[in-house]
């Protein structure tokens, strides 16, 4: 194919009509085609070779297939997570969630934790790497999620501390199985309208499940919300990820509920987080 920089150029070029960031996305299929990692591409790219098999991950990207499909990972927290088809892709507005987690407890490291619809792990693990003397829990309604879940566990060095458990929580009496006490509740629920238009990535690509709640959005959050107190130490506090136009009406749900209810905006100024607290 010649050599790897005109190769990430006319990738960039024609990842350009389908891509908010053509040249990173080029970047990252050349470094997973060379196996490398992308600052040591980005070191060595003038005495490089593009690879054959950098064409046919360029055609995939092309088609909205997200690159973390097509190379099986994504970073999160400054870790590396396996993800497939069957988890939502961990995105860095997520990680608002465990940077307000390690702002408020500090020192003060949460005991127990779980995760309310883990997919691959990311919050929960993440959390796991922050309080290293802490036990976590993720749950979740796909058993090919949990398997995710576990894999990334395993290669994270964190199956001693955490541990995954097959739940819906539409199913009645579903905190039962849980127990109570936790003193870190973390949550990216699915939050999305199934009236919203979405990109092709995403609609094409990403697990239904983990995305759409209702007509407006808020399904989930009417479910697991009032179920908090059953699981919520007395200090405890749950963190909870929502839409950016979603901060009153989730906001409602947790006050009637009971909850002292604080908002928190991700980078991009966007209504992203809330934290109860009883």
């Amino acid at each position: 194919m010649g050599d790897a920089a005109s190769a990430l150029r006319e990738a960039a070029q024609g990842l350009s009509e389908i891509s908010d960031s053509p040249r990173l996305d080029a970047e990252l299929l050349m470094a997973h085609a060379l196996r490398i990692d992308r600052s040591e591409l980005l070191l060595k790219l003038p005495e490089l070779k593009a690879p054959v098999e950098f064409s046919a991950l360029v055609e995939r990207r092309q088609k909205s297939e997200p690159i973390a499909h097509i190379t099986g990972m994504k970073e999160f927290w400054g870790l590396d997570f396996q993800i497939t088809p069957d988890v939502l892709i961990p995105r860095p507005d997520s990680e608002l969630l465990i940077d307000e987690a390690v702002r408020i407890f500090g020192s003060a490291h949460p005991h127990r934790i779980v995760d309310l619809g883990t997919g691959s792990g990311a919050l929960v693990l993440a959390a796991l790497h922050e309080f290293p003397e802490a036990r976590g829990l993720g749950i979740d309604a796909s058993s090919a999620a949990l398997q995710i879940a576990h894999n990334n566990a395993d290669s994270l060095g964190l199956t001693d501390r955490a541990s995954f458990m097959l739940l819906d929580w539409t199913e009645a009496d579903w905190t039962s199985a849980l127990g109570s006490g936790f003193d870190l509740i973390l949550a990216n629920p699915p939050y999305v309208s199934t009236l919203a238009p979405l990109s092709a990535d995403v609609a094409g690509f990403e697990p239904h499940q983990a995305l759409f709640s209702g007509a407006d959005g808020l399904d989930d959050y009417r479910i697991i919300i009032p179920a908090l107190e059953k699981l919520l130490s007395l200090t405890g506090l749950a963190l909870l990820e929502i839409g950016f136009d979603q901060a009153k009406p989730v906001s409602k749900i947790a006050t009637d509920s009971g909850y002292h209810v604080e908002l928190k905006q991700d980078l991009g100024g966007n209504d992203r987080l809330l934290v109860l607290r009883r």
